[in-house]
């Protein structure tokens, strides 16, 4: 099976955003749930570094990684950015110093986001902006996105795209404006939405059928996080044909599922992160995805 390497994101609007079908998510980056300071501070640097060595060109981040850990750090590795490197970032959500998550959607709230993504980031536009939804918060769904289009229309956000979300949201969400792209957790062996520590994850495949009849380019987080654990025999059998790790045949296996996907594996060591790019470059055959299914 052939797999194309490379994603158009805005590919129907007048600024499309072409990257390499392999991204980078920097949450892995942080301290201990994904807050403070990195473990290793010169090998997280060196990562975001070899992303851009590596042909990578699409960055996921949010200013409340750390809080804004992962924001500083690509500024620190990478600016002045290369010209066709993507940064994408994420708002509608905060952290305490309990480690807890929070929604931080209100439309001034989003603002006061922004403002510190551009500022850290040291740019005057995001390309692409996920608006993450916080299930059960008190913003009306309709304040939160309608604040994501009118930043967009003053030049701050190029493309708005959204997080978490469940299919009602999204074709709310289309109804208002264009998106961009969707980020929900997908993985092979986590697909749909999960409860875990009181926070409800939504997953990708309740709403693909939503994004490929609108073109739209889905992003899977937790792809690794939630499958390597299970150590699953079908995925260890085709890594044992191929002679690859675990996790490259889960990423192969992403790369091979939709052409509409851009997984952002994470990762804080260096030589976990040169594993995974090849992912790539693993050829899977038709035979292998009905066997993995």
């Amino acid at each position: 099976m052939s797999v194309s390497k490379t994603i158009t994101i805005g590919a129907s609007t007048t600024h499309p955003l072409t990257v390499h079908r392999l991204g980078y998510g920097t949450m892995r980056l942080t301290g201990d749930f994904i807050y403070g300071e990195p473990a290793n501070r010169p090998e997280a640097l060196q990562i975001l570094k070899e992303t851009v060595t590596s042909g990578i060109n699409f960055l996921d981040t949010a200013d409340y990684y750390g809080e804004d850990v992962t924001n500083r750090l690509i500024a620190e590795a990478l600016y002045p950015y290369p010209g066709d490197l993507v940064i994408c970032t994420k708002v509608g959500a905060t952290r305490k110093p309990d480690k807890g998550w929070y929604a931080f959607n209100k439309p001034s709230e989003l603002r006061r986001s922004i403002e510190r993504n551009l500022a850290t980031l040291k740019t005057d536009q995001i390309q692409l902006v996920h608006f993450r939804i916080m299930p059960h918060s008190d913003t009306p769904l309709e304040d939160s996105l309608e604040a994501m289009f009118n930043m967009q229309k003053e030049g701050k956000i190029l493309h708005v795209g959204i997080s978490n979300v469940n299919p009602g949201e999204l074709k709310k969400a289309l109804s208002m404006g264009k998106i961009a792209s969707v980020e929900n957790a997908f993985g092979y062996s986590g697909r749909t939405t999960f409860r875990q520590h009181n926070n409800e994850t939504r997953g990708m495949q309740e709403v693909m059928d939503i994004c490929i009849g609108n073109r739209i380019p889905m992003i899977p987080f937790f792809s690794l996080l939630n499958s390597l654990p299970k150590h699953d025999e079908k995925i260890a059998a085709i890594g044992g044909k191929y002679g690859a790790t675990p996790a490259q045949i889960n990423l192969a296996w992403l790369l091979h599922y939709n052409e509409l996907l851009l997984p952002i594996p994470g990762t804080s060591r260096l030589k976990h992160f040169a594993e995974n790019i090849r992912a790539i470059d693993i050829m899977l055959t038709a035979e292998d995805m009905e066997y993995l299914g």
